[in-house]
């Protein structure tokens, strides 16, 4: 019998995750969590801000929306810079970026200047989740790669989980200037982050060996992945609208139409955040197990479903259970962008990718707020909700028609 002359390696070495790919898990989650806490605390915090320095409603609504539309510079920029100049150095700079004009935000004077501060927090946060995700997705094995990203969506689950649980205690102590000020504890996690990560070697080969190209010409080089392309911005796009019109005003309304306090109102977020947490971990494994696009799909359908029930409930304690549920679905999709987006685009573009696609989509999920807002006000927070149904039947003709099925691809 000849000799095998197969030299890759054995299937047990493939899967095998290494102590650099555990501490880019780490390092890419915490960083994420950082900027959940923010997000959340916004949040809890704009009756505060707005009685304070006599903010209108639409201007509240519009620090949320400014922060992800600083996002989406800040994804397309660090992006690019990422891809050039490696995964861990621009992390570090965007976590720096975010901690400063957070904590700048506790000095704000009126709407002009804090609306300014949040946007260029908002830059430094666009940046962390695609660098985080593309490191992650380059430092793990193809057969682990999606409960991977999952992992690093748990980050983002945990800091809104802090947030949900200390505003309530420390916001009539420190105000909503010092929950601002917290926020410059992150830019001395960077220095500890910088420190310990290396860059994946997938990175390191390509740019001893391949020329460097656009980036972002990358994202339509041609046709499957323009298609590719436009149905992933559809996709985030309506993970984010979804995402932010319910979390940003869930307090508000379970406030005004339930009569819950500040300690109740995060209660009840805690459980959603919860499931959301839960149908993260969970995502990860199915989509490992059967692919990216029919756990897509699951996940689709039963956010679709469980707003529509979510909107008609009127007791507490069934609001308290359909909100874990609702949170599974609509909020568990969220670490499988990072592993199908790294599957579909090549290592001189894939930082790019995830930060500009995923950020054009909280940008639109940006106006989540200011919509379900503004039809809240004209028909009820029930009907507002109830509508984002029709946008998940959007996201799963999309998923349908653009999105090819990537599980268990090895990078390019």
């Amino acid at each position: 019998m000849a000799p095998s002359t197969d030299l890759s390696p054995p299937a047990a070495d493939r899967d095998a995750v290494t102590p650099a790919a555990w501490k880019a898990l780490w390092g890419s989650a915490l960083g994420y969590a950082m900027d959940g806490f923010d997000l959340l605390i916004l949040g809890f915090m704009l009756r505060a801000i707005s009685a304070d320095l006599g903010l209108s409603p639409a201007q509240a609504a519009s620090l949320v929306t400014a922060t992800l539309v600083g996002a989406v510079v800040g994804g397309v920029g660090f992006g690019m810079l990422s891809d050039r100049l490696g995964r861990v150095r621009v992390l570090t700079w965007t976590i720096v970026l975010f901690a400063v004009f957070t904590g700048l935000c506790a000095l704000a004077q009126g709407y002009w200047d804090l609306l300014f501060y949040r946007t260029i927090a908002g830059i430094g946060l666009g940046g962390e989740f695609g660098i985080g995700m593309a490191l992650v997705a380059e430092a793990w094995p193809a057969s682990k790669r999606a409960r991977a990203s999952s992992y690093v969506g748990l980050g983002w689950q945990a800091g809104v989980l802090g947030a949900a649980l200390l505003t309530p205690m420390l916001l009539p102590e420190i105000g909503w200037r010092g929950m601002f000020a917290i926020g410059l504890f992150p830019a001395v996690a960077a220095y500890f982050i910088r420190k310990n990560l290396h860059e994946p070697e997938v990175f390191v080969q390509r740019t001893k060996t391949t020329e460097r190209k656009s980036a972002l010409r990358l994202l339509v080089a041609d046709a499957r992945t323009t298609r590719s392309s436009i149905g992933l911005v559809i996709l985030c796009g309506v993970q984010n609208f979804g995402y932010y019109g319910v979390m940003i005003w869930l307090p508000n309304y379970l406030s005004s139409r339930f009569g819950f306090g500040l300690t109740q109102s995060a209660t009840w977020t805690a459980v959603t955040i919860l499931g959301m947490a839960v149908g993260i971990y969970a995502f990860g494994h199915v989509a490992d197990r059967i692919g990216r696009k029919p756990a897509f799909l699951g996940w689709m359908l039963g956010a679709a479903i469980m707003v529509v029930v979510y909107a008609q409930l009127t007791d507490a304690t069934a609001l308290l259970v359909a909100g874990a549920v609702m949170g599974f679905f609509v909020n568990g999709m969220l670490g499988g962008y990072g592993a199908l987006m790294s599957e579909l685009y090549p290592t001189a573009a894939r930082a790019t990718a995830q930060n500009v696609l995923f950020n054009i989509g909280r940008a639109i999920g940006g106006f989540g707020p200011v919509v379900v807002g503004a039809i809240a006000l004209a028909y009820g927070f029930q009907v507002a909700i109830a509508l984002l149904a029709l946008l998940y039947l959007v996201d799963i003709l999309a998923l349908w028609l653009l999105i090819p099925e990537t599980k268990g691809e090895e990078l390019a």
